[in-house]
């Protein structure tokens, strides 16, 4: 593993730490020192005194040693305490976010200047545009105050997060002046489904957000579907109405909700969303039993029932099977080909299915994520990528409980490895058998210290080279404060590999959403502190075999899972395990897999495998949980729009934002101003960038334009209050000069670890030596005590 080895050596002498930075450097050394022998008391034999060649030869050794210590980097670290030059750099956000606020920039400046603090101000954002992020990397310097005079609102360029980790690996500070709205200023947004079928009902939420100089704000809200009012309500600010809505033809619907507000911004006081409905898409219901189910699925979709899979599916979008055994289920070969080829496939389990219908060996079972057999949970290669940057140094304590309490869910038939990251990934644990390493892993765990700025990327990569390209799986711990793209890109690569990565969120504000894109990019799970419970199910094996009541959800971030909720219990699993790649999704109260899923050639597979004492789903029917059922159906049936030509899709973006343009049909469409390029057979892409708000038009189907991010958020960001928190900042108000200037002064100086390098001390002390040397020989010369001719000089 080449990155993991550490070259640096270092010691600790009364409280100082000494290093070399390239110690292998010191090899040199011997081989100098029989150069220096052999040119010394070899070429000048009988031309010097036996004394004087011991003397040059001691003197240039020690010339030698002083440079190759010098070559080899030595350094010296103390703790003292150092003054530091205090500065305030203020950000000053002008965008059109923060209108709603009075300027207090240069008023600011000049009472933090009158303190005796030297204040740059710098303007960050103008207009339409936020890159805060940008701008607080650009101007964070070692031992630095940065404050921000921002509500914190990034509508482009790099996280808040990720400047914040920068920030905090240069010792500097974030500290913000909250703005103080004298105006009011309130926007309106609109969410719900982007595509349905006829008949379904839809859940919609219109929310109004904004700030106020007053304690409440109402505004009336309306809500309209093609120019027809549906709803309408006063709402306090913030606040939200939630409504329903049944589509009864195909169409494109174009839904629009608008607030009547008194404020600086009129854009924002409207949000379009247009909705595609589309004919219920047609789903085959193979089953011998007569089962509840089937009416679930014929009330929204388009449903054909058979006793046995038929020759030809061509026409259906998805096959769904309930409690069937395998000699029932009719054309195995049709199926396998209509999922590969696209389709999908539901398996719905029972007493006739699975173990008790000789799935085990059969052809079915190659194309489901479960195989039939007992399920005790998997056995695998795990490798903890933990977090020990300075960004974990405050939670260290909590980081290594939760990592303790995560070694303890794994079963001892597990492999476990340990890796410790920061700028630079550490082997701390080989990949070895967990049962009889456990507790000197744990104790590995244990002594872990932290330090250094925060790099995901490489820990990642460190835990894949210690997997040694072994299929397995890293679990990730750590805070999450790190820029997620460069880890996301690992993380699809180990995807792709076989490798998935379950990140752990720890520490006191955890960055959920790098955590989750990083385990999605690879196909794993999002786990909070409190949720480690659930590798039992995944990992736990016969020896730390799980225990919940009721079913359990695994995996929230899964199309199938979010936003569900389970209160049923139906009582009865079918016997079996989660495939290698397949998403272990709802596990029963023993650990069991209850519902799974994955592709399949270019199709989607889900099985249910929980059922009642009377066959059925029991009340996986009734709400809320037959959310469950709706969402793996849909799953399975994927674009209902798949089949058709002549369909273009476009999805609602906002002024001044590309949005891709997808056509599917038989020839190049001519867009007017677009220029579709094909992509695949039969599908076109082609970019719009609308420049108005409102609806658009491209080839007949509409989509929605709406106002530019800037104003769609207006007051302190989350964002921003974890900026200043994360760095050991303060939020500050208009008023608080003084304090602003005496933080500063405080974050400059202070005791602190202060290196010193000596590599210049030694090649000087080298130069003085063999200087003192010649001019020594050189008086000796002059005073006629040698001879030049000795060849010694």
């Amino acid at each position: 593993m080449a990155v993991l080895p550490l070259l640096a050596w270092t010691t600790e002498i009364a409280g100082r730490t000494l290093g070399l930075e390239r110690p292998l450097f010191l090899l040199v050394i011997p081989v100098a020192v029989i150069l220096a022998w052999g040119i010394i008391f070899r070429r000048t034999a009988g031309t010097a005194g036996e004394r004087s060649r011991r003397l040059l030869l001691a003197s240039r050794i020690l010339v030698v040693v002083l440079l190759v210590v010098a070559a080899a980097g030595p350094y010296t670290i103390e703790t003292r305490q150092t003054e530091g030059e205090p500065h305030v750099t203020l950000l000053v956000d002008e965008s059109d976010s923060m209108a709603v606020s009075p300027e207090m920039a240069s008023g600011l400046a000049s009472r933090i200047e009158d303190e005796g603090v030297p204040a740059t101000v710098s303007t960050v954002a103008q207009g339409d545009k936020s890159p805060l992020g940008n701008a607080l990397a650009a101007n964070t310097r070692p031992d630095g105050t940065v404050v921000l005079l921002s509500d914190g609102r990034v509508t482009s360029g790099r996280t808040l997060a990720s400047a914040t980790e920068l920030a905090r690996s240069m010792n500097a500070t974030v500290s913000a002046v909250a703005p103080e709205p004298d105006s009011a200023e309130q926007y309106v947004s609109l969410n719900g489904p982007a595509k349905t079928s006829v008949g379904v009902e839809n859940a919609f939420l219109a929310q109004v957000g904004g700030v106020s100089p007053d304690e409440t704000q109402s505004v009336e809200l309306i809500v309209e579907v093609d120019g027809q009012e549906i709803r309408r309500e006063t709402v306090e600010s913030p606040g939200a109405v939630e409504f329903t809505q049944t589509f009864d033809s195909v169409g494109t619907y174009q839904l629009t909700a608008r607030i009547d507000a008194d404020d600086q911004f009129d854009s924002n006081d409207v949000f379009h969303k247009t909705v595609r409905v589309v004919e219920p898409p047609k789903v085959l219901y193979v089953s011998r039993g007569t089962y509840p189910f089937r009416d679930y699925l014929a009330e929204l979709y388009d449903l054909e029932v058979a006793s046995a899979v038929p020759d030809d599916l061509s026409s259906y979008h998805a096959v769904v099977l309930q409690d069937m055994h395998a000699r029932d289920v009719g054309n195995v070969d049709a199926l396998q080909r209509f999922v590969i080829d696209g389709g999908g496939l539901l398996v719905a389990g029972g007493a006739n299915s699975f173990e008790n219908g000789a799935y085990k060996g059969s052809q079915l079972a190659s194309t489901l994520p479960v195989t039939t057999g007992e399920s005790t949970g998997q056995s695998t290669n795990l490798v903890f990528a933990i977090d020990v940057s300075g960004s974990a140094e405050s939670g260290m304590r909590v980081q290594k409980a939760v990592a303790l309490d995560a070694l303890d869910q794994l079963g001892d038939d597990n492999k476990i490895g340990i890796v410790g990251f920061n700028y630079r990934a550490y082997e701390v644990a080989p990949l070895r058998p967990l049962g009889p390493n456990r507790e000197a892993t744990a104790d590995l765990i244990r002594r872990l210290s932290s330090g250094g700025a925060t790099d995901i990327a490489v820990g990642l990569d460190g835990a894949s080279q210690l997997l040694d390209d072994q299929r397995g799986t890293i679990i990730l711990i750590s805070d999450g404060h790190d820029r997620f793209e460069d880890a996301s890109v690992i993380a699809e690569q180990l995807g792709r590999e076989g490798v998935r990565v379950v990140t752990i969120g720890t520490g006191p504000n955890p960055n959920e959403r790098t955590l989750r894109s990083i385990a999605q990019a690879s196909g794993g799970n999002y786990l909070r502190a409190d949720e480690t419970s659930r590798l039992r199910i995944l990992f736990g094996g016969a020896n730390r075999q799980y225990a919940g009541s009721g079913l359990t959800i695994v995996d929230q971030n899964d199309f199938i899972t979010s936003g569900v909720k389970l209160t049923a219990n139906p009582g009865n699993t079918n016997d079996v395990s989660i495939r290698s790649g397949a998403n272990f999704l709802v596990a029963s109260d023993d650990g069991t897999p209850a519902v799974a899923s994955w592709r399949y050639g270019l199709g989607r597979v889900a099985t249910i495998t929980t059922y009642g004492a009377d066959g059925s789903l029991d009340g996986l029917l009734s709400r809320p949980d037959s959310l469950l059922l709706t969402k793996s159906t849909n799953y399975v049936v994927g674009d209902p729009d798949r089949k058709a030509t002549g369909v273009t899709t476009v999805s609602d973006t906002r002024v001044g934002t590309p949005v891709t343009v997808v056509y599917r049909g038989d020839s190049r469409p001519s867009g007017g101003n677009l220029t579709f390029s094909s992509v695949n057979p039969g599908v076109y892409h082609a970019t719009a960038t609308p420049t108005e708000q409102g609806f658009h038009s491209v080839l007949d189907t509409s989509f929605a334009a709406n106002y530019q991010a800037e104003y769609a958020g207006f007051g302190l960001s989350p964002q921003l209050k974890a900026a200043v928190s994360d760095t050991g900042g303060q939020l500050y108000s208009s008023d608080q000069a003084a304090e602003i200037a005496r933080s500063a002064r405080d974050n400059a100086s202070g005791v602190r670890p202060v290196r010193d390098d000596w590599a210049r001390a030694f090649v000087l002390a080298a130069f003085l030596l063999y200087l003192g040397e010649v001019l020594l020989r050189r008086v000796q010369v002059y005073r006629g005590r040698t001879r030049s001719e000795g060849g010694l000089i």
